[in-house]
């Protein structure tokens, strides 16, 4: 489907009376599941009441949380939703919204820092390293015993440098799904 908004605007989200929401985007019905998956793909948007034009994202991605809370695992703990509802209507309600902000900046980045570095110590993983040992030392043994002719060499070369390659993209692979673990 052909995207209507402009680079970055946000997607306007139509909620309808019907509790149906449409992207304007993609002139298509979604769900609040679909809006789960563009917060966490980092897609901006804004969901608009259908008939007043006021912007009620604040409410759809707190609908958002009672839904993730009640089908999956809890991630709020009890204790901090009880501090959270005793700060409305309290002296420090002003200050929260601001204190959250920033405490999320705070985790993203450290999160970004433990990422980074998890990155870096596979890159000198030590297995790694036995492992392209381990194929060097395979490939000059077998070139010892059997006789190969040049265009032999090369094609295993090549071979070896494939399972090296592979190795490295199944690493890349485990970083991803530890990095979604994360998430």
């Amino acid at each position: 489907m052909a995207k209507r908004t402009a680079e970055g605007e946000p997607i306007i989200i139509k909620k309808y009376a019907n509790r149906r929401l449409y992207n304007t985007d993609t002139s298509s019905y979604i769900t609040l599941d679909d809006l789960a998956k563009m917060v966490r793909e980092n897609v901006d948007f804004q969901v608009l009441d259908a008939k007043s034009g006021d912007d009620i994202t604040h409410t759809i991605l707190t609908q958002i949380i009672v839904e993730e809370e009640s089908h999956g695992t809890q991630m709020l703990p009890v204790s901090f939703l009880r501090d959270l509802i005793s700060m409305y209507g309290n002296s420090m309600q002003s200050m929260m919204p601001s204190y959250l902000e920033a405490s999320m900046a705070n985790f993203r980045k450290n999160r970004e820092q433990l990422q980074s570095a998890f990155a870096k110590g596979i890159e000198g993983n030590p297995l790694a390293k036995m492992a392209e040992a381990n194929i060097k030392m395979m490939q000059n043994a077998a070139e010892a015993f059997i006789p190969v002719t040049r265009k032999g060499a090369d094609a295993a070369k090549k071979e070896a440098d494939d399972e090296l390659a592979q190795m490295r993209e199944q690493m890349a692979a485990m970083q991803k799904k530890l990095d979604e673990l994360s998430k």
